[in-house]
């Protein structure tokens, strides 16, 4: 059974339709990415997910159930636009949010230190939250929608406002949650964390779903149209072979972009008359590659 399951969920403001008929399933313990340009309705379901507005038509199921009040246990959230209480102190403040989810204080104050000392900001305990960084703020912030150990979490832009070491941090602590069997609800804007993280996607566009599933099949029903080319030499002739639409020499390689699959062959062949090839690579389109195809050029 799908810990989250959403089927045939609409939801219209007048009217405008805000998401139109999107259907996905979240197993336990699996981090679903859910993409879409601004506007594209992935705002509107995430809260329709934490029971904030209710769905117009369709149905909603946490665990094979319909919303109780129970589920607020059991849910985590982590919102874009962040929502702490900057003159609070980090403990006063995580501790209350952890108590209105059920836990009790010792054992909220227990899981606090415990995040605190995995994200390596232990000092952090007494401060307030104005005292921090934008980083540490959102490590904090990530903390709040743990701290109560939920079943389904919810994550919207959690890599925001993180340099990159902190990301990696950030990322490694997302997939220990998974590995424990949160089932995780995930949107970015940076289309390598969803790629990194995701087994399964949806795509939404102006309300509708546009792509969805599994995401090596996605990936392997579009066609491969990047190849990268490492040589002793610099290739000539590469832009007059037929299906070559554009070459780009890099500092360590050249990178080719084909219309046709039969010219790989031809480059690669090519390459070989000139020179030593060190390296001959058809690479499969990235999510980013395939997002703009399917929604065009107004990504986020």
């Amino acid at each position: 059974m799908s810990t989250l399951k959403l089927e045939r969920v609409t939801k219209q403001y007048g009217s405008k339709t805000a998401v139109n008929g999107i259907n996905i399933e979240v197993k336990r313990g699996e981090i679903f990415g859910l993409l879409g340009a601004n506007g594209a309705g992935k705002t509107t379901t995430m809260r329709m997910v934490l029971g904030l507005i209710l769905p117009d038509e369709g149905k909603i199921e946490w665990k094979g159930k319909g919303y109780t009040e129970e589920l607020k246990s059991l849910l985590g959230y982590l919102p874009e636009e962040r929502g702490l209480y900057p003159k609070i102190k980090v403990s006063e403040q995580i501790t209350y949010l952890a108590q209105l989810r059920g836990m009790g204080r010792k054992e909220a104050d227990q899981n606090l230190r415990s995040w605190l000392e995995r994200f390596e900001v232990s000092e952090y305990y007494d401060k307030k939250v104005e005292e921090l960084s934008k980083g540490n703020q959102q490590k904090i912030q990530f903390i709040a929608a743990v701290i109560h150990n939920p079943e389904i979490l919810i994550l919207d832009e959690a890599f925001s406002g993180l340099d990159p070491v902190n990301v990696e941090l950030l990322k490694k602590n997302v997939k220990e949650v998974r590995d424990q069997g949160t089932t995780i609800l995930f949107s970015s804007h940076r289309m390598d964390h969803v790629e990194e993280l995701c087994e399964n996607i949806c795509i939404l566009h102006k309300s509708n779903t546009v792509l969805k599933g599994n995401l090596k099949e996605i990936k392997r029903s579009f066609p491969r149209e990047r190849i990268l080319l490492d040589t002793e030499n610099e290739v000539k002739g590469l832009t007059s072979i037929r299906g070559v639409v554009e070459v780009n020499r890099l500092q360590t390689w050249t990178e080719i972009h084909i219309s046709h699959p039969d010219a790989a062959q031809e480059i690669l062949r090519t390459a070989i008359q000139q020179g030593e090839v060190n390296r001959f690579q058809i690479m499969e389109p990235t999510l980013n590659e395939i997002f703009i195809k399917t929604v065009g050029g107004n990504h986020e």
